[in-house]
């Protein structure tokens, strides 16, 4: 059995305000090229196939394209959901999607409860474990502790207990979204930490043929036989140096036989660039950047002006522009002395964070933002501007 693991799809997710759901249509027409191209039997999509538990109408309707054309395939499709979706819009019609290949996992009560296939060796049992809320499942579950771990441990008790019942010959595989250990994080993935820890352990996919793992964005092997496939897309600048594809994977009669990486397409690059501004605009080896979005962090020593718009001329996709972080003096400053003026003060607090002092311009904004805050529209007086007579009171006002 020829299985394409994926995950983390996210459809919907914008970068940086940039629109992707042409970049994801792209991805999606690459997978049913796969599948035709590799003889793929199975697809496997470890959650989050949505960015939000609400996604937006046109996300919702690519899902349902890229369904549709993977039903009409020669491939099975079973799902599952993960933090980023809604189990319960996510998993609408699922049994009547099972008539059609699509199998949608996205109840806590379907584990234990697989998928089974078959192939020229026998049954291959695909166990489909949406994302687990430990919170939620506290005391349905009877957990005794609210932690992943405890969840999955929970959840793969009930995977074991299935496949025990079954012959022996039965080979298996397991979809889980979750943070497993030895993996390492980007940017772009929601906190699913409980007080603080969020890793589960390997070994509760011990004997497992196949674990298809979501939920973090980047490729690992973290056992030959336990992977993640990682988002097709890259969705932070964190991700600048990750692979973006699948796992194109293959059962025998024993079980996991072996692993191949599938490249995705990669509409557009990412770059992150570092340097003085001038650097940056004259740097010939940064011509193969241009077409890229970019994020910038400029080392000049003062802010230089219009500093996003010159970077554009050059880099019209330049998203994100930052600064390092300046050095801080770790000692406190010196209080002022008595009768120095907010001016002085706010000058000394620029030269001790940034090391220098401010420029006259600067200066001078200090003094107009001070003399702002510190005016009082109650003293003015309007020269020249007659009293007002105050209002009659006593028994003969009228």
């Amino acid at each position: 059995m020829r299985i394409l693991h994926t995950s983390d799809w996210h459809l919907g997710r914008s970068f940086h305000r940039e629109d992707l759901l042409g970049h994801q249509g792209a991805f999606v027409d690459h997978l049913l090229e796969v599948v035709d191209g590799e003889d793929v039997d199975v697809v496997v999509v470890s959650g989050d196939v949505y960015d939000r538990a609400l996604p937006h109408v046109d996300a919702v309707a690519l899902a349902d394209e890229a369904f549709a054309r993977l039903a009409a395939s020669r491939a099975r499709v079973v799902v599952s959901s993960g933090n980023h979706d809604s189990a319960r819009r996510l998993g609408f019609g699922s049994r009547l999607m099972d008539a059609a290949g699509v199998f949608v996992r996205t109840d806590a009560s379907s584990v234990g409860s697989p998928v089974v296939l078959a192939d020229q060796h026998g049954d291959v049992a695909i166990h489909a474990i949406p994302y687990l809320d430990p919170s939620a499942l506290l005391e349905p579950w009877a957990l005794g502790r609210r932690s992943h771990e405890a969840a999955l441990s929970e959840a793969m008790t009930r995977v074991r207990s299935d496949l025990a019942a079954r012959p022996a010959s039965t080979r298996s595989v397991v979809l889980a979204h979750a943070f497993v250990a030895g993996a390492t994080p980007s940017e772009s993935e929601r906190d699913i930490s409980v007080g603080g820890v969020s890793r589960v352990a390997t070994r509760l996919f011990d004997d497992i043929d196949y674990t298809a793992l979501g939920h973090l964005h980047g490729p690992h092997v973290l056992d030959e036989r336990l992977r993640y496939s990682g988002s097709p897309l890259a969705y932070s600048f964190s991700e600048a140096d990750q692979a973006k594809g699948s796992w194109l994977v293959d059962l025998d009669a024993t079980g996991f036989a072996s692993a191949t990486w599938v490249e995705a397409p990669v509409p557009r690059r990412l770059a992150r660039l570092s340097g003085t501004l001038d650097q940056l605009l004259a740097d010939p080896s940064l011509t193969t950047h241009e077409d890229d979005w970019v994020q910038v962090t400029l080392t000049d020593a003062r802010r230089p002006l219009r500093a996003m718009e010159l970077l554009r001329r050059r880099f019209p996709h330049t998203l994100v522009l930052q600064f390092p972080t300046p050095t801080v003096d770790a000692h406190t400053p010196p209080r002022p002395a008595p009768g120095t003026s907010d001016h002085a003060i706010s000058l000394d607090f620029v030269r001790h964070v940034r090391g220098s002092e401010a420029t006259p311009g600067e200066a001078a904004l200090l003094r107009e933002a001070i003399d702002a805050c510190c005016h009082d529209p109650d003293q003015d007086v309007l020269v020249g501007a007659p009293v007002a007579s105050a209002p009659p009171t006593g028994r003969g006002a009228s």
